[in-house]
């Protein structure tokens, strides 16, 4: 069930992207080079954008209801773990169900945008003549144009703003109610910071992939150049270390063991952290 659960988020992220692909559209694509190229069609337009949004909502009411009929009798209890906080919702009531879809699909978004602001700040003075890096900005829109300091800030503020608001939805629907609002505000800042671990999968991924094609050749594609560029960026902390053995560069791998360091005791701090706060 979790990894249907999963699935359904990617494809509920993609018809997100499906919708908001239209309003960019003609800006991603090429200039025209004729006079060919820059005549418009005088037939209507495609799809309509709302078509998107309604499947998408129409997906995380549905699967819902899926998940309130199997999961009782598979004993699925399904729960958002982010570090030091987990949720569990009971699968045998309707309301607990929509919750989990929407909260589980509103996690894939987060940590979705949360790798494109990451994606954004190390590649600030990279020219926008990279095809996937302009995509990442189109998809950003107006929040490209922040500073950086408040671009990371903003998942760390967003996510702990959203939990505090959300706290009495969580007592209306019978989840152990908070002892003070102090409490409720530390939840929050353990998320918001807790937000911050799902780089791991993106840096572990994109220096893997930069790792292969330092050694393999795969072509030429404007997704290796992308994944060049960003894997530089990422490693800039650590070029001063001597991690070159002739012409076997052991930076990518160094980074990879590092990102999983910061993970691991990152969650231990964090947890103590939780356990230690003052209610």
């Amino acid at each position: 069930m979790d990894l249907i659960n999963f699935i359904l988020n990617i494809a509920a992220l993609l018809l997100w992207l499906n919708w908001r692909a239209i309003s960019f559209t003609a800006v991603a694509k090429p200039p025209g080079t004729s006079l060919l190229g820059t005549l418009k069609k005088a037939a209507p337009r495609g799809p309509k954008n709302w078509l998107s949004l309604v499947a998408l909502a129409a997906l995380l009411v549905f699967r819902a209801l899926v998940y309130w009929h199997i999961g009782p009798s598979v004993g699925w209890m399904p729960s958002l773990a982010l570090k030091a906080i987990s949720l569990t919702f009971r699968s045998d009531r309707s309301d607990r169900m929509l919750l989990f879809s929407l909260f589980s699909f509103g996690l894939t978004f987060a940590f979705y945008y949360c790798w494109l602001l990451l994606i954004s700040v190390v590649n600030r003075r990279v020219a926008d003549a990279d095809m996937f890096l302009k995509l990442v900005r189109l998809q950003l829109g107006w929040l490209e144009r922040w500073p950086t300091g408040l671009k990371l800030l903003l998942p760390f503020c967003l996510i702990t703003l959203i939990w505090f608001a959300l706290a009495p939805l969580f007592n209306h629907l019978g989840f152990p109610p908070p002892t003070s609002r102090w409490e409720v505000w530390q939840k929050g800042m353990v998320l918001g910071l807790a937000i911050y671990f799902c780089w791991k999968y993106l840096i572990v991924g994109i220096l893997l992939l930069h790792t292969v094609n330092s050694h393999v050749y795969l072509g030429a594609n404007p997704l290796w150049n992308f994944v060049e560029v960003t894997a530089r960026n990422l490693l800039t902390p650590i070029r001063w270390l001597p991690l070159c053995l002739g012409k076997v560069d052991f930076a990518p791998i160094a980074g990879i063991a590092l990102v999983f360091l910061a993970d691991e005791y990152g969650s231990r701090a964090l947890t103590k952290l939780f356990q230690h706060l003052p209610l």
